[in-house]
């Protein structure tokens, strides 16, 4: 028996296609959703910010700093040589080693400083604490838009079946001459519109996405919102009280520090300073002829005393006390200022949150309405009306009925989504200008 091979049409390769993809997803190239809670979100937000990295980094410089005015206290210590040749009379101290200690001793300028660093360091420990807050605020409220519109898009695509369904029947009708050619334009234009919707959804659902993989560093599309995990929004109003604002006392701290420093610069021309200092050499006549010009040569020197300066006339020092006065005196009109457009800020929202609570509560009312509805629909759908008794007969509801009824409520539902989602937000923002986001946060993390 004699046989021939034909070619196989298939590439190899369109084989091992399938196993190629599996192997793909196993290197994770393409991420895999899971649900993470809120408060999961909220932390790696605040470890991947940059903003709060670089409050980090102005704490440490203000701990530097306050350390650097204490250590002028401590004496330091330096050694050194200054080896060399010399012919004739000599130029120099011919010092083989030598060492030096100098401190400062008493100055009313540097007790100024030190009160300016403690008060930099405040400052700085309450803009951090104010830039987790915010990074808080701005992870929380995306990750709860992030849930709101996933849940919309499962509505959407709901509707969008009824709309579906909705032009199957109004073809039908039309066909049989029952609806005109207009219901089923109609009927078509709402389908339009509502894929248009979810489309927009969809849109918004992957901007929140990308959102949160910055915030969090974690590959986009990776998060699934775990609604579970989103305590409610407690109802606060500007009658509570606002709590210690940390933006606002940064400002305020920021701006002590800036006048104890100009205090500082104003006595340092105008008080005296002392100091303390010492020096020892170790001294050579080996490569200059220092005895022939000196008597008593001794290789071993050593001096110390305290130094005490006078300002007298320093038009140097008098012209940064300006300086600093003039930047002190900013920094407390800006921590003022702070403070007025907080105050607006809770004015704002306080009228815009009476709104929106009065708005998510109507959108609630229209769908339970529109809920209520569809249940009458369904149930006379499935027992009739009686369409054929009595003097005035309703007519018999329609399959058509049932899903205007059915893309009535979920339209409802959506609205109502997003209603709450408005208020969330507004009452998240009137938490932290209340200065009660910390209350928030320990109540997400005690979920």
């Amino acid at each position: 028996m004699h046989g021939k091979l034909a070619p196989n049409p298939r590439p190899f390769w369109s084989t091992l296609a399938p196993a190629g993809a599996l192997f793909v997803c196993a290197l994770g190239l393409f991420p895999l959703r899971a649900q993470v809670s809120l408060a999961t979100v909220v932390d790696l937000a605040q470890r991947n910010s940059s903003t709060v990295r670089l409050a980090e980094a102005d704490l440490k410089k203000a701990q530097a700093a306050l350390a650097q005015t204490q250590d002028a206290y401590i004496p330091n210590f330096v050694i050194g040589s200054n080896v060399g040749y010399s012919h004739g009379f000599p130029t120099g101290q011919p010092s083989v080693g030598n060492a030096s200690m100098q401190s400062l001793v008493f100055s009313y300028s540097q007790r100024q400083y030190m009160k300016a660093a403690r008060a930099g360091i405040d400052a700085a420990n309450l803009s951090l604490k104010d830039a987790r807050e915010q990074v808080s605020q701005d992870a929380s409220t995306t990750y709860i838009e992030l849930d709101t519109v996933n849940r919309e898009l499962a509505a959407a695509s709901q509707q969008e079946s009824f709309t579906a369904e909705l032009v199957s029947i109004e073809q039908q009708r039309a066909e049989a001459g029952v609806d005109s050619g207009l219901d089923l334009l109609q009927a078509r234009l709402n389908a339009a519109q509502v894929k248009l919707q979810r489309l927009h959804l969809q849109t918004r659902a992957a901007t929140l996405a990308n959102q949160l993989a910055v915030l969090t560093a974690l590959p986009v599309g990776s998060i699934l919102p775990d609604h579970a995990s989103i305590p409610e929004i407690p109802t606060i109003t500007a009658g509570d009280g606002p709590h210690s604002l940390p933006g606002i006392d940064s400002a305020t701290a920021l701006a002590r520090s800036k006048q104890f420093q100009a205090r500082g610069d104003d006595l340092a021309w105008r008080r005296p300073q002392i100091g303390f200092g010492a020096i020892y050499n170790y001294d050579s006549n080996e490569l200059n002829s220092y005895s022939t010009y000196y008597k008593n040569f001794t290789p071993n020197n050593i001096s110390f005393g305290l130094q005490i300066n006078v300002p007298f006339f320093d038009f140097s020092l008098r012209a940064k006390a300006k300086v600093t006065a003039a930047e002190a005196l900013r920094a407390r009109v800006e921590s003022e200022q702070a403070q007025r457009q907080n105050d607006v800020q809770i004015a704002t929202l306080t009228g815009s949150l009476r709104e929106l609570d009065a708005l998510a509560e109507v959108a609630d009312l229209k769908q339970q309405i529109a809920e209520a509805q569809l249940k009458a629909v369904m149930a006379e759908l499935d027992t009739g009306n009686g369409a054929s008794s009595g003097p005035n007969p309703q007519p018999q509801l329609s399959p058509k009925t049932e899903q205007l009824a059915r893309i009535d409520e979920r339209q409802k539902y959506e609205e109502a989504l997003d209603a709450g989602l408005d208020l969330a937000k507004a009452r998240l923002g009137l938490l932290r200008a209340l200065g009660h986001m910390e209350d928030w946060l320990n109540e997400l993390h005690g979920k």
